[in-house]
């Protein structure tokens, strides 16, 4: 497979999935919390010759940001799209494709999902990318109705600009 190095989503995140699927191997996911941990992620990958998934929670995207920023939501939102636009500058020059998902939204979070999804179509306006691969709703602890009722409908937001939901 020869996809280009950065980040991969639409068509080429299924075509790196698919390789994975074929070759008998495991994207590896790790949460991330600075950009410490970003780097050692992407430089780890790239000794490796591994393509790799870089998750954001809540509570590391918070971290990200910085306990002095004083509003927690803001601090998430802010911490995710900053981590995420680091990736997005680094992950070329790191020669690896690299996943962007967010980790575990529940039902409460998905104020902060949709937070995200604002920023992502801006960004997708101004580069022809999702900020994101992928975002991940845990509404497992909701009724089924709810669960995909909320989820058809962040889906319906983010297919138009190439994303990709995982549901639990």
């Amino acid at each position: 497979m020869s996809l280009k190095p950065g980040v991969v989503s639409g068509f080429d995140y299924l075509a790196l999935v698919k390789a994975a699927k074929d070759g008998h191997y495991a994207l590896p996911a790790v949460n991330v919390v600075s950009t410490g941990t970003i780097n050692a992620v992407m430089e780890a990958a790239a000794k490796n010759k591994s393509d790799i998934i870089i998750q954001l929670s809540n509570g590391g995207a918070e971290f990200y940001a910085g306990k002095g920023c004083p509003d927690s939501f803001q601090a998430k939102v802010l911490g995710a799209v900053s981590a995420a636009r680091h990736v997005h500058l680094l992950a070329e020059a790191y020669g690896i494709c690299a996943v962007l998902h967010t980790d575990h939204a529940n039902k409460k979070l998905i104020p902060w999902v949709e937070a995200l999804l604002d920023h992502g179509e801006a960004f997708y306006k101004e580069t022809g990318k999702p900020l994101f691969t992928s975002h991940m709703l845990d509404l497992s602890e909701e009724s089924i109705e709810f669960n995909l009722a909320e989820s058809k409908r962040l889906l319906t937001r983010m297919a138009k600009i190439g994303m990709s939901i995982e549901i639990e």
